[in-house]
């Protein structure tokens, strides 16, 4: 494996047969590991994920929900489920989950109930809960990846999870080829519909796929600011037809015309950095320039957004949306508390021309490689 991992990706392919693999499994013969396709739908609004007979339609931008898991402002429970259906009435149907993310699947699973009481049929077919499990580092017997999955089916109140996106924290610890072979095992049994994976590599992704463990994205930070996604990892997902879906494409709001001609050194100068996001994706912007350099950025965005009526988060979220490899990017949605839906919405009309394209390149170009200040995606989460 060493040595294949060396190769060019072009040299990449699935060997059909039954072989024994790097941990000495015995990788079972999947016919739905051939590169399957992304169907986008006529407005552009939604994407249907496709893996052999596996198949999931999301919308192209989906509501995020780290914010519900403190640091944001209190969550009102009944305000929070009202907002919800508010994204999902006009039109912004998939919500991205964690089992971590405090309360976030009992909210789904409230909201879930209330559009099977309030909304017709073919509005709840449209409805998507992604979630995430993050288990802590033990063996993953079958048995306990079963459990833990069935907790987030019970507080998700679904008997079929979407999409379970599968995040694992140390890779010298090879028990997440165990745990995605029993993940994969109950989506054959109908209790997940989607394996999925988040904040992995290139490499890991590649030994996953060598073990035929039919994965349909991976979810990964990427913004204007960090386009390490389309160095490595977009051009093994090209390959494949593994897709992305972002996060951290606004930043967490930094993007955005509230930090414009801003100066935040000063103490007290410029908008608090007050919420987990917001400090998480200035540490981001510190590594990839500083803040002088991302004042830069953001009056370029601010250029082609006023040249398109629209905002810089829309443009920042597009920008990336266009991408190799992108099914969807996320906007974190601060429930009940205060809401985005018509910028989230003109992202779908709004076109980018090649001169906005070459110019919010030539933009983002002017900060440092993070590949090579960071490392590939995700490992911000495993450096020492």
């Amino acid at each position: 494996m060493a040595v294949l991992l060396r190769q060019p990706l072009s040299k990449f392919t699935f060997n059909p047969n039954d072989r024994v693999t790097r941990r000495g499994i015995k990788a079972r013969k999947c016919k739905h590991l051939r590169p399957f396709q992304c169907v986008q739908t006529e407005d552009g609004r939604r994407i249907v994920v496709k893996n052999g007979n596996d198949s999931l339609e999301i919308c192209r931008v989906v509501n995020g929900m780290w914010q519900t898991s403190g640091g944001w402002g209190r969550i009102d429970r009944d305000n929070a489920v009202d907002d919800m259906l508010k994204y999902a009435d006009a039109g912004l149907t998939t919500f991205d989950l964690a089992d971590i993310y405090g309360p976030a699947e009992d909210l789904y699973g409230i909201f879930i109930n209330r559009v099977r009481r309030e909304r017709p049929p073919e509005y709840l077919e449209k409805v998507r809960g992604l979630t995430k499990w993050v288990p802590p580092p033990v063996k993953m017997t079958s048995s306990f990846v079963r459990d833990s999955i069935d907790v987030s089916r019970r507080r998700m109140d679904v008997a079929s999870l979407d999409m379970l996106q599968f995040h694992w924290w140390d890779y010298s610890n090879p028990g997440y080829l165990d745990a995605l072979k029993h993940l994969t095992d109950l989506k054959e049994e109908g209790k997940i519909k989607t394996v999925a994976l988040t904040n992995f590599d290139t490499e890991r992704l590649q030994i996953i796929l060598e073990n035929e463990i039919p994965v349909v994205s991976n979810q990964v930070q990427h913004s204007i600011v960090d386009m390490r996604p389309q160095q490595k990892m977009a051009e093994l997902c090209q390959l494949t037809g593994v897709k992305l879906i972002t996060y951290g494409t606004v930043l967490g709001g930094l993007l955005s015309e509230k930090f414009l001609d801003t100066n935040i050194t000063i103490p007290f100068a410029g908008p608090p950095l007050n919420t987990p996001s917001l400090q998480k994706y200035k540490r981001m912007i510190d590594a990839w320039g500083g803040w002088s350099l991302f004042q830069g950025l953001l009056r370029t965005l601010k250029q082609v957004a006023s040249k398109h009526g629209v905002s810089i988060p829309t443009v920042a979220v597009k920008y990336i949306l266009d991408q190799p490899a992108i099914a969807g990017s996320m906007i974190g949605v601060r429930l009940g508390l205060a809401e985005h839906i018509q910028d989230t919405n003109a992202i779908f009309s709004l076109v980018l021309d090649d001169e906005d394209v070459n110019s919010i390149k030539e933009a983002s170009g002017k900060g440092k490689d993070l590949l090579k200040v960071i490392g590939d995606c995700g490992d911000e989460y495993r450096r020492a």
